[in-house]
Protein backbone atom coordinates (compact mmCIF):
# COMPACT_ATOMS: atom_id res chain seq x y z
CA UNK A 1 0.00 0.00 0.00
CA UNK A 2 0.85 3.48 -0.78
CA UNK A 3 1.48 5.64 2.20
CA UNK A 4 0.72 9.53 1.95
CA UNK A 5 1.29 12.06 4.80
CA UNK A 6 -0.43 15.47 4.67
CA UNK A 7 -0.08 18.48 7.29
CA UNK A 8 -2.05 21.78 7.53
CA UNK A 9 0.46 24.62 9.51
CA UNK A 10 -0.14 24.44 13.58
CA UNK A 11 -2.29 27.36 14.22
CA UNK A 12 -1.33 29.87 16.23
CA UNK A 13 -3.35 30.57 19.23
CA UNK A 14 -3.45 33.96 20.14
CA UNK A 15 -7.29 34.59 18.65
CA UNK A 16 -10.20 32.09 17.78
CA UNK A 17 -10.10 30.51 14.05
CA UNK A 18 -11.50 32.22 11.02
CA UNK A 19 -11.91 31.29 7.27
CA UNK A 20 -8.61 31.02 6.35
CA UNK A 21 -7.56 28.07 9.00
CA UNK A 22 -10.87 26.63 7.92
CA UNK A 23 -9.68 26.69 4.20
CA UNK A 24 -6.28 25.01 4.43
CA UNK A 25 -7.84 22.89 6.67
CA UNK A 26 -10.50 21.52 4.29
CA UNK A 27 -7.50 21.46 1.45
CA UNK A 28 -5.99 19.47 3.65
CA UNK A 29 -8.97 17.09 4.75
CA UNK A 30 -10.19 17.08 0.77
CA UNK A 31 -6.70 15.62 -0.28
CA UNK A 32 -6.89 13.17 2.82
CA UNK A 33 -10.26 11.39 2.35
CA UNK A 34 -9.03 11.27 -1.44
CA UNK A 35 -6.03 9.43 -0.94
CA UNK A 36 -7.70 7.30 1.33
CA UNK A 37 -10.49 6.39 -0.71
CA UNK A 38 -7.67 6.04 -3.33
CA UNK A 39 -5.87 3.20 -1.71
CA UNK A 40 -3.50 4.81 0.24
CA UNK A 41 -2.72 4.78 3.46
CA UNK A 42 -2.60 8.43 4.93
CA UNK A 43 -1.58 10.65 7.62
CA UNK A 44 -3.30 13.53 8.44
CA UNK A 45 -2.11 16.35 10.61
CA UNK A 46 -3.11 19.58 12.18
CA UNK A 47 -2.66 21.28 15.33
CA UNK A 48 -1.95 24.41 17.45
CA UNK A 49 0.97 26.28 18.10
CA UNK A 50 1.53 27.48 21.18
CA UNK A 51 4.39 28.94 22.02
CA UNK A 52 6.32 32.27 21.87
CA UNK A 53 6.37 36.13 22.91
CA UNK A 54 2.86 36.96 21.41
CA UNK A 55 1.35 34.17 23.67
CA UNK A 56 3.02 34.58 26.83
CA UNK A 57 1.49 38.73 26.18
CA UNK A 58 -1.86 37.49 25.42
CA UNK A 59 -1.70 35.53 28.74
CA UNK A 60 -0.37 38.21 30.85
CA UNK A 61 -3.13 40.85 29.23
CA UNK A 62 -5.86 37.88 30.15
CA UNK A 63 -4.48 37.77 33.68
CA UNK A 64 -3.83 33.81 33.24
CA UNK A 65 -1.11 31.46 32.95
CA UNK A 66 0.23 30.65 29.71
CA UNK A 67 -0.83 27.30 30.29
CA UNK A 68 -4.49 27.85 30.62
CA UNK A 69 -4.57 30.59 27.63
CA UNK A 70 -3.44 28.01 25.49
CA UNK A 71 -5.69 24.97 26.61
CA UNK A 72 -8.50 27.14 25.73
CA UNK A 73 -7.74 28.25 22.28
CA UNK A 74 -6.51 25.31 21.35
CA UNK A 75 -9.60 23.55 22.24
CA UNK A 76 -11.05 26.15 19.78
CA UNK A 77 -9.39 24.33 16.86
CA UNK A 78 -10.31 21.25 17.94
CA UNK A 79 -13.79 21.94 17.67
CA UNK A 80 -13.25 23.61 14.11
CA UNK A 81 -12.19 20.43 12.93
CA UNK A 82 -15.21 18.55 14.65
CA UNK A 83 -17.74 21.60 12.65
CA UNK A 84 -15.93 21.15 9.29
CA UNK A 85 -15.95 18.04 9.59
CA UNK A 86 -12.37 17.40 8.99
CA UNK A 87 -10.19 13.74 9.05
CA UNK A 88 -7.13 14.74 10.55
CA UNK A 89 -5.82 11.60 12.36
CA UNK A 90 -3.47 13.62 14.86
CA UNK A 91 -4.02 16.92 16.71
CA UNK A 92 -0.63 18.81 17.91
CA UNK A 93 -0.08 20.88 20.56
CA UNK A 94 3.61 21.90 20.72
CA UNK A 95 2.97 22.25 24.90
CA UNK A 96 2.86 18.41 25.01
CA UNK A 97 6.02 16.82 26.06
CA UNK A 98 6.18 14.59 23.73
CA UNK A 99 6.86 17.46 21.25
CA UNK A 100 9.36 19.23 23.43
CA UNK A 101 11.35 16.09 23.37
CA UNK A 102 11.44 16.38 19.59
CA UNK A 103 12.49 19.75 19.47
CA UNK A 104 15.46 19.32 21.69
CA UNK A 105 16.57 16.00 20.03
CA UNK A 106 16.56 18.14 16.70
CA UNK A 107 18.50 20.86 18.40
CA UNK A 108 21.06 18.77 19.80
CA UNK A 109 21.29 17.00 16.05
CA UNK A 110 22.39 20.32 15.10
CA UNK A 111 24.36 21.13 17.68
CA UNK A 112 26.27 17.85 17.45
CA UNK A 113 26.91 18.32 13.38
CA UNK A 114 28.62 21.89 14.35
CA UNK A 115 25.56 24.43 12.77
CA UNK A 116 24.51 25.66 16.24
CA UNK A 117 26.61 28.29 17.65
CA UNK A 118 26.46 31.27 20.71
CA UNK A 119 27.09 34.71 19.75
CA UNK A 120 24.75 37.95 20.04
CA UNK A 121 21.61 39.09 18.21
CA UNK A 122 20.63 42.85 17.20
CA UNK A 123 18.39 43.46 14.72
CA UNK A 124 14.35 44.46 14.11
CA UNK A 125 12.06 41.71 15.59
CA UNK A 126 8.78 41.66 14.78
CA UNK A 127 6.50 39.94 18.04
CA UNK A 128 3.06 39.66 16.09
CA UNK A 129 4.99 37.82 12.92
CA UNK A 130 7.70 35.99 14.89
CA UNK A 131 10.46 36.91 12.53
CA UNK A 132 13.05 38.64 12.57
CA UNK A 133 13.60 41.50 9.36
CA UNK A 134 16.15 43.60 7.50
CA UNK A 135 16.54 47.21 7.40
CA UNK A 136 15.87 47.00 3.45
CA UNK A 137 12.90 44.86 4.16
CA UNK A 138 11.40 47.72 6.71
CA UNK A 139 8.91 49.85 5.52
CA UNK A 140 8.37 53.47 6.87
CA UNK A 141 4.90 55.12 7.79
CA UNK A 142 4.57 58.57 9.25
CA UNK A 143 7.95 57.98 11.14
CA UNK A 144 7.81 54.74 12.43
CA UNK A 145 9.20 51.81 11.28
CA UNK A 146 7.03 48.81 10.49
CA UNK A 147 7.28 45.26 9.09
CA UNK A 148 6.74 44.75 5.56
CA UNK A 149 3.45 43.00 6.86
CA UNK A 150 2.40 46.12 8.45
CA UNK A 151 3.12 44.68 12.55
CA UNK A 152 5.41 46.77 14.44
CA UNK A 153 9.13 45.55 14.61
CA UNK A 154 10.93 46.90 18.01
CA UNK A 155 15.38 46.99 18.32
CA UNK A 156 15.91 43.31 19.95
CA UNK A 157 19.85 43.35 21.13
CA UNK A 158 20.40 40.06 23.62
CA UNK A 159 22.89 36.91 23.89
CA UNK A 160 21.41 34.08 21.02
CA UNK A 161 21.92 30.94 19.51
CA UNK A 162 22.05 30.79 15.53
CA UNK A 163 21.76 28.11 12.96
CA UNK A 164 23.95 28.61 10.74
CA UNK A 165 21.79 29.22 7.79
CA UNK A 166 24.10 31.33 5.13
CA UNK A 167 25.82 27.99 4.49
CA UNK A 168 22.50 26.56 2.94
CA UNK A 169 22.62 29.07 0.46
CA UNK A 170 23.54 26.76 -2.98
CA UNK A 171 21.89 23.90 -1.64
CA UNK A 172 18.32 25.15 -1.45
CA UNK A 173 18.93 26.65 -5.02
CA UNK A 174 19.98 23.53 -6.13
CA UNK A 175 16.87 21.71 -3.93
CA UNK A 176 14.79 23.87 -5.83
CA UNK A 177 16.05 23.76 -9.46
CA UNK A 178 16.65 19.73 -9.20
CA UNK A 179 12.67 19.55 -8.08
CA UNK A 180 10.81 22.51 -9.98
CA UNK A 181 7.20 21.01 -7.92
CA UNK A 182 8.93 21.55 -4.43
CA UNK A 183 7.12 24.81 -4.35
CA UNK A 184 4.36 26.17 -5.41
CA UNK A 185 2.16 27.63 -6.99
CA UNK A 186 4.77 29.36 -9.90
CA UNK A 187 4.70 32.52 -8.04
CA UNK A 188 5.63 31.39 -4.31
CA UNK A 189 8.33 29.42 -5.64
CA UNK A 190 9.88 32.51 -7.68
CA UNK A 191 8.91 34.41 -4.85
CA UNK A 192 11.44 32.24 -2.68
CA UNK A 193 14.25 31.50 -4.79
CA UNK A 194 14.75 35.18 -5.04
CA UNK A 195 15.18 35.93 -1.38
CA UNK A 196 17.55 33.18 -1.30
CA UNK A 197 19.74 34.30 -4.32
CA UNK A 198 19.31 37.80 -2.83
CA UNK A 199 21.86 36.17 0.26
CA UNK A 200 21.05 34.32 3.51
CA UNK A 201 22.35 35.18 6.97
CA UNK A 202 22.40 33.27 9.88
CA UNK A 203 19.43 32.49 12.16
CA UNK A 204 19.18 33.61 15.46
CA UNK A 205 17.15 30.41 16.70
CA UNK A 206 16.84 31.15 20.75
CA UNK A 207 15.30 34.27 23.06
CA UNK A 208 16.56 35.30 26.45
CA UNK A 209 13.71 37.84 26.71
CA UNK A 210 10.84 35.83 27.49
CA UNK A 211 10.17 32.21 29.20
CA UNK A 212 7.50 30.83 27.14
CA UNK A 213 8.60 27.87 25.05
CA UNK A 214 10.58 25.04 24.59
CA UNK A 215 14.30 25.29 26.63
CA UNK A 216 17.18 25.12 24.57
CA UNK A 217 18.90 21.32 25.68
CA UNK A 218 22.02 22.67 28.63
CA UNK A 219 21.24 26.30 28.65
CA UNK A 220 18.10 27.13 30.10
CA UNK A 221 18.15 30.48 29.72
CA UNK A 222 17.61 30.29 26.37
CA UNK A 223 14.18 29.49 24.81
CA UNK A 224 13.98 28.50 21.09
CA UNK A 225 12.81 30.29 18.50
CA UNK A 226 9.20 29.52 18.18
CA UNK A 227 9.44 28.87 14.47
CA UNK A 228 12.49 26.26 15.37
CA UNK A 229 9.87 25.03 17.69
CA UNK A 230 6.82 24.85 15.56
CA UNK A 231 7.98 23.01 12.50
CA UNK A 232 9.69 20.22 14.53
CA UNK A 233 5.66 19.54 14.97
CA UNK A 234 6.13 17.48 11.60
CA UNK A 235 8.59 15.37 13.06
CA UNK A 236 7.12 14.88 16.51
CA UNK A 237 3.36 13.59 15.12
CA UNK A 238 5.32 10.79 13.74
CA UNK A 239 7.79 9.52 17.05
CA UNK A 240 10.58 11.47 16.56
CA UNK A 241 13.34 10.79 17.70
CA UNK A 242 12.19 7.30 17.37
CA UNK A 243 13.53 7.63 13.99
CA UNK A 244 12.69 3.57 13.68
CA UNK A 245 9.30 4.17 14.97
CA UNK A 246 7.25 2.34 12.43
CA UNK A 247 4.49 5.54 11.47
CA UNK A 248 8.42 7.52 10.98
CA UNK A 249 9.81 5.30 8.69
CA UNK A 250 6.30 5.07 7.15
CA UNK A 251 5.54 8.39 5.85
CA UNK A 252 8.68 10.73 6.74
CA UNK A 253 9.35 12.97 4.45
CA UNK A 254 5.99 14.32 4.13
CA UNK A 255 4.20 14.37 0.74
CA UNK A 256 2.41 17.75 0.96
CA UNK A 257 2.84 20.81 3.75
CA UNK A 258 0.16 23.18 3.03
CA UNK A 259 0.29 26.78 4.03
CA UNK A 260 -0.92 30.03 3.76
CA UNK A 261 1.70 32.31 1.24
CA UNK A 262 2.81 34.19 4.91
CA UNK A 263 4.69 31.81 5.85
CA UNK A 264 5.89 30.09 2.80
CA UNK A 265 9.76 31.57 3.81
CA UNK A 266 9.77 29.35 7.29
CA UNK A 267 8.35 26.40 5.25
CA UNK A 268 10.40 26.79 2.23
CA UNK A 269 13.50 27.77 3.33
CA UNK A 270 14.48 27.56 6.98
CA UNK A 271 12.36 24.17 7.43
CA UNK A 272 14.63 22.40 4.74
CA UNK A 273 18.11 23.79 5.90
CA UNK A 274 17.13 22.68 9.17
CA UNK A 275 16.32 18.94 7.99
CA UNK A 276 19.35 18.80 5.78
CA UNK A 277 21.21 19.86 8.57
CA UNK A 278 20.23 17.31 11.03
CA UNK A 279 20.45 14.53 8.44
CA UNK A 280 16.93 14.50 7.62
CA UNK A 281 14.95 13.92 4.84
CA UNK A 282 12.75 16.54 2.94
CA UNK A 283 9.32 16.83 2.29
CA UNK A 284 8.20 16.71 -1.24
CA UNK A 285 6.26 19.24 -2.00
CA UNK A 286 5.29 22.65 -0.13
CA UNK A 287 1.81 24.52 -1.52
CA UNK A 288 1.16 28.48 -0.17
CA UNK A 289 -2.29 29.30 -1.07
CA UNK A 290 -3.87 32.76 -0.97
CA UNK A 291 -5.91 35.05 1.40
CA UNK A 292 -9.72 35.69 0.93
CA UNK A 293 -11.01 38.68 1.16
CA UNK A 294 -14.86 39.97 2.58
CA UNK A 295 -17.15 41.17 0.05
CA UNK A 296 -14.14 43.11 -1.65
CA UNK A 297 -12.10 44.61 1.09
CA UNK A 298 -9.19 43.20 3.25
CA UNK A 299 -10.00 41.24 6.56
CA UNK A 300 -9.28 42.54 9.41
CA UNK A 301 -10.28 42.74 12.90
CA UNK A 302 -10.67 46.46 13.19
CA UNK A 303 -13.07 46.75 10.43
CA UNK A 304 -14.82 44.05 11.85
CA UNK A 305 -15.40 42.14 8.78
CA UNK A 306 -13.58 38.92 9.82
CA UNK A 307 -15.38 35.46 8.44
CA UNK A 308 -16.33 33.11 10.94
CA UNK A 309 -16.88 29.70 9.68
CA UNK A 310 -18.75 28.51 12.80
CA UNK A 311 -20.98 31.42 11.16
CA UNK A 312 -20.93 30.09 7.56
CA UNK A 313 -21.65 26.44 8.71
CA UNK A 314 -24.87 28.00 10.62
CA UNK A 315 -26.25 29.67 7.97
CA UNK A 316 -25.34 27.80 5.02
CA UNK A 317 -24.55 23.91 5.71
CA UNK A 318 -21.34 22.16 6.39
CA UNK A 319 -21.32 20.96 2.52
CA UNK A 320 -22.41 23.99 1.50
CA UNK A 321 -19.79 25.72 2.50
CA UNK A 322 -16.91 23.09 2.08
CA UNK A 323 -18.20 23.18 -1.62
CA UNK A 324 -17.96 27.00 -2.20
CA UNK A 325 -14.68 27.03 -0.45
CA UNK A 326 -13.10 24.94 -2.81
CA UNK A 327 -15.08 25.84 -5.80
CA UNK A 328 -14.98 29.40 -6.02
CA UNK A 329 -11.45 30.34 -6.79
CA UNK A 330 -8.28 28.86 -7.71
CA UNK A 331 -6.80 27.23 -5.21
CA UNK A 332 -3.50 29.57 -4.98
CA UNK A 333 -4.20 32.70 -5.82
CA UNK A 334 -5.79 35.36 -3.47
CA UNK A 335 -10.04 34.92 -3.37
CA UNK A 336 -13.25 36.85 -2.46
CA UNK A 337 -15.73 36.15 -0.19
CA UNK A 338 -19.55 36.88 -1.62
CA UNK A 339 -22.58 36.27 0.74
CA UNK A 340 -24.29 36.78 -3.34
CA UNK A 341 -21.80 33.55 -4.82
CA UNK A 342 -22.13 31.55 -1.80
CA UNK A 343 -26.29 31.71 -2.31
CA UNK A 344 -25.58 31.21 -6.00
CA UNK A 345 -23.09 28.25 -5.47
CA UNK A 346 -25.91 26.45 -3.10
CA UNK A 347 -28.53 27.19 -5.13
CA UNK A 348 -27.50 26.56 -8.61
CA UNK A 349 -24.86 24.33 -8.23
CA UNK A 350 -25.60 22.02 -5.36
CA UNK A 351 -29.48 22.20 -4.97
CA UNK A 352 -30.47 22.81 -9.01
CA UNK A 353 -27.83 20.91 -10.55
CA UNK A 354 -26.89 17.95 -8.63
CA UNK A 355 -29.85 17.45 -6.14
CA UNK A 356 -32.56 17.89 -8.58
CA UNK A 357 -30.92 15.36 -10.73
CA UNK A 358 -30.96 13.18 -7.95
CA UNK A 359 -34.78 13.97 -6.70
CA UNK A 360 -36.19 14.06 -10.28
CA UNK A 361 -34.34 10.79 -11.47
CA UNK A 362 -35.25 8.88 -8.20
CA UNK A 363 -38.33 10.22 -7.58
CA UNK A 364 -39.74 8.28 -10.80
CA UNK A 365 -37.78 4.94 -10.18
CA UNK A 366 -39.81 5.24 -6.54
CA UNK A 367 -43.18 5.93 -8.11
CA UNK A 368 -43.36 4.10 -11.66
CA UNK A 369 -40.58 1.26 -10.84
CA UNK A 370 -41.76 0.17 -7.94
CA UNK A 371 -39.27 1.43 -5.91
CA UNK A 372 -37.01 -0.61 -7.61
CA UNK A 373 -33.49 0.07 -9.49
CA UNK A 374 -34.75 -1.26 -13.19
CA UNK A 375 -32.98 -4.13 -15.17
CA UNK A 376 -31.23 -1.62 -18.19
CA UNK A 377 -30.91 -2.63 -21.76
CA UNK A 378 -28.04 -0.05 -22.38
CA UNK A 379 -27.30 2.16 -26.36
CA UNK A 380 -24.01 3.25 -27.06
CA UNK A 381 -25.87 6.89 -25.58
CA UNK A 382 -26.32 5.27 -22.19
CA UNK A 383 -22.41 4.11 -21.88
CA UNK A 384 -21.24 6.94 -23.54
CA UNK A 385 -22.23 9.23 -20.35
CA UNK A 386 -21.20 6.45 -17.91
CA UNK A 387 -17.91 6.07 -19.47
CA UNK A 388 -17.12 10.05 -19.44
CA UNK A 389 -18.30 9.70 -15.43
CA UNK A 390 -16.44 7.05 -14.82
CA UNK A 391 -13.41 8.39 -16.68
CA UNK A 392 -13.59 11.59 -14.71
CA UNK A 393 -12.28 9.75 -11.54
CA UNK A 394 -8.48 10.48 -13.81
CA UNK A 395 -9.13 14.15 -14.47
CA UNK A 396 -9.93 14.49 -10.48
CA UNK A 397 -7.05 13.01 -9.35
CA UNK A 398 -4.09 14.51 -11.66
CA UNK A 399 -6.02 17.76 -10.71
CA UNK A 400 -5.75 17.27 -7.00
CA UNK A 401 -2.46 15.83 -6.93
CA UNK A 402 -2.08 19.33 -8.45
CA UNK A 403 -3.97 21.09 -5.58
CA UNK A 404 -6.54 22.09 -8.49
CA UNK A 405 -9.57 21.74 -6.31
CA UNK A 406 -11.58 23.89 -8.44
CA UNK A 407 -11.15 21.87 -11.34
CA UNK A 408 -11.16 18.95 -10.09
CA UNK A 409 -14.93 20.24 -8.96
CA UNK A 410 -15.19 21.98 -12.67
CA UNK A 411 -14.97 18.51 -14.20
CA UNK A 412 -17.21 16.87 -12.21
CA UNK A 413 -19.80 19.33 -12.86
CA UNK A 414 -19.14 19.04 -16.45
CA UNK A 415 -20.56 15.54 -16.24
CA UNK A 416 -23.24 16.55 -13.80
CA UNK A 417 -23.84 19.37 -16.79
CA UNK A 418 -24.55 16.40 -19.55
CA UNK A 419 -26.72 14.34 -17.00
CA UNK A 420 -28.65 16.54 -16.70
CA UNK A 421 -28.93 17.25 -20.44
CA UNK A 422 -29.70 13.55 -20.86
CA UNK A 423 -32.22 13.31 -18.62
CA UNK A 424 -34.08 16.44 -20.80
CA UNK A 425 -32.93 14.28 -24.03
CA UNK A 426 -34.64 11.24 -23.10
CA UNK A 427 -37.76 12.66 -21.21
CA UNK A 428 -38.75 9.35 -19.17
CA UNK A 429 -41.73 11.10 -17.94
CA UNK A 430 -42.69 11.09 -21.50
CA UNK A 431 -41.62 7.52 -22.29
CA UNK A 432 -43.45 5.91 -19.35
CA UNK A 433 -46.55 6.51 -21.74
CA UNK A 434 -44.79 5.01 -24.72
CA UNK A 435 -41.76 2.84 -23.79
CA UNK A 436 -41.48 1.76 -19.89
CA UNK A 437 -38.40 -0.49 -20.70
CA UNK A 438 -36.42 2.28 -22.52
CA UNK A 439 -37.91 4.33 -19.65
CA UNK A 440 -36.36 1.96 -17.08
CA UNK A 441 -32.99 2.30 -18.86
CA UNK A 442 -32.84 6.06 -18.53
CA UNK A 443 -33.37 5.66 -14.98
CA UNK A 444 -31.14 3.11 -14.52
CA UNK A 445 -28.33 5.43 -16.30
CA UNK A 446 -29.72 8.00 -13.96
CA UNK A 447 -28.66 6.02 -10.93
CA UNK A 448 -25.61 4.73 -11.95
CA UNK A 449 -24.14 8.32 -12.86
CA UNK A 450 -25.88 9.20 -9.30
CA UNK A 451 -23.25 6.08 -8.05
CA UNK A 452 -20.36 7.67 -9.69
CA UNK A 453 -21.12 11.20 -8.42
CA UNK A 454 -21.51 9.73 -4.74
CA UNK A 455 -18.29 8.42 -4.76
CA UNK A 456 -16.47 10.96 -6.96
CA UNK A 457 -17.90 13.84 -3.97
CA UNK A 458 -17.07 11.75 -0.96
CA UNK A 459 -13.48 13.83 -0.23
CA UNK A 460 -15.26 17.68 -1.09
CA UNK A 461 -19.06 16.65 0.26
CA UNK A 462 -18.47 13.51 2.67
CA UNK A 463 -22.40 14.07 4.36
CA UNK A 464 -24.53 15.10 1.17
CA UNK A 465 -22.33 12.25 -0.98
CA UNK A 466 -23.06 9.62 1.43
CA UNK A 467 -26.77 10.49 1.53
CA UNK A 468 -26.18 10.53 -2.52
CA UNK A 469 -25.06 6.87 -2.39
CA UNK A 470 -27.98 5.81 0.57
CA UNK A 471 -30.57 6.66 -1.94
CA UNK A 472 -29.43 4.09 -4.12
CA UNK A 473 -28.46 1.43 -1.42
CA UNK A 474 -24.82 1.42 -2.25
CA UNK A 475 -23.00 -0.65 0.90
CA UNK A 476 -20.60 1.31 2.42
CA UNK A 477 -17.96 -1.00 1.23
CA UNK A 478 -18.35 -0.34 -2.55
CA UNK A 479 -17.94 3.22 -2.23
CA UNK A 480 -14.20 3.62 -2.50
CA UNK A 481 -12.46 4.64 -6.03
CA UNK A 482 -11.59 0.53 -7.27
CA UNK A 483 -15.47 0.41 -7.06
CA UNK A 484 -16.38 3.26 -9.32
CA UNK A 485 -15.71 0.71 -12.48
CA UNK A 486 -18.66 -1.31 -11.18
CA UNK A 487 -22.25 -1.01 -11.91
CA UNK A 488 -25.30 -0.06 -10.45
CA UNK A 489 -27.41 -3.13 -9.03
CA UNK A 490 -30.57 -3.48 -10.62
CA UNK A 491 -33.57 -4.91 -8.87
CA UNK A 492 -32.19 -3.40 -5.54
CA UNK A 493 -35.56 -1.52 -3.53
CA UNK A 494 -35.06 2.08 -2.65
CA UNK A 495 -36.70 4.45 -0.16
CA UNK A 496 -38.73 7.39 -0.96
CA UNK A 497 -35.63 9.74 -1.97
CA UNK A 498 -35.11 13.23 0.08
CA UNK A 499 -33.59 16.49 -0.55
CA UNK A 500 -30.19 16.65 -0.25
CA UNK A 501 -29.35 20.20 -1.27
CA UNK A 502 -32.16 22.40 0.37
CA UNK A 503 -32.60 25.86 -1.50
CA UNK A 504 -31.35 28.50 0.49
CA UNK A 505 -33.80 31.06 1.01
CA UNK A 506 -33.59 34.75 2.41
CA UNK A 507 -34.74 34.82 5.78
CA UNK A 508 -36.81 38.36 5.92
CA UNK A 509 -35.38 40.54 8.93
CA UNK A 510 -38.89 41.81 9.25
Amino acid sequence: MNNYYITTPIYYVNDKPHIGHAYTSLACDILARFKRLDGFDVHFLTGTDEHGQKVEKSAQAKNINPQEFTDNVSQNFRDLADLMNFSNDDFIRTTENRHKQACQKLWQELEKNGHIYLDKYSGWYSVRDEAYYTESELIDKDGKKLAPTGAEVEWVEEESYFFDLSKWQDKLLKLYDENPDFIAPKSRRNEVISFVKDGLKDLSVSRTAFSWGVKVPNNDKHIMYVWVDALTNYLTTLGYPDEKNKKFEKYWGADLHMVGKDIIRFHAVYWPALLMASGLDLPKRIFAHGWWTNEGEKISKSLGNVIDPVDLVEKYGLDQTRYFLMREISFGNDGDFSRQAMISRTNSDLANDIGNFCQRSLSMVFKNCESIIPNPNLNDGDNEIINNAKQCLETVRLNLDKQEFNKALESIWKIVGQANKYVDDNAPWALKNTDLDRMGTVLYTCGELIRIFGILLQPFIPNSASKMLDLIAIPEEQRTFKNINNSLQSGVKIDKPQVIFPRYVEQDDG
